[in-house]
């Protein structure tokens, strides 16, 4: 269901905005070159290492440019109900 935002950084943004999308490739690297050894798909991961478990994608703000959670920006519009509409 969609929800209106606003920015909880400048408060006065309700219309513009950047949808961030976010995609994990999981990797091992080489501790002393930082080269990537190995790339890890479909959840291939060892058992001790933690698959990433983050939102699927970010918000940011289309006037300042802060960039979070899509429930931040959610739940400051909920906290900031407009007080009148324009027609």
């Amino acid at each position: 269901m969609e929800e209106p935002y606003l920015c909880p950084n400048c408060k006065t943004n309700r219309t513009w905005f950047n949808k961030i999308e976010q995609s994990d490739t999981s990797v091992k690297k080489d501790p002393e070159t930082g080269e990537v050894v190995e790339q890890f798909l479909d959840g291939g991961l060892p058992p001790f290492a933690f698959p990433y478990h983050g939102p699927e994608y970010k918000v940011q703000c289309g006037i300042c440019g802060v960039i979070g959670e899509e429930e931040m920006f959610i739940q400051t519009a909920r906290n900031q109900p407009r007080t009148a509409r324009l027609t």
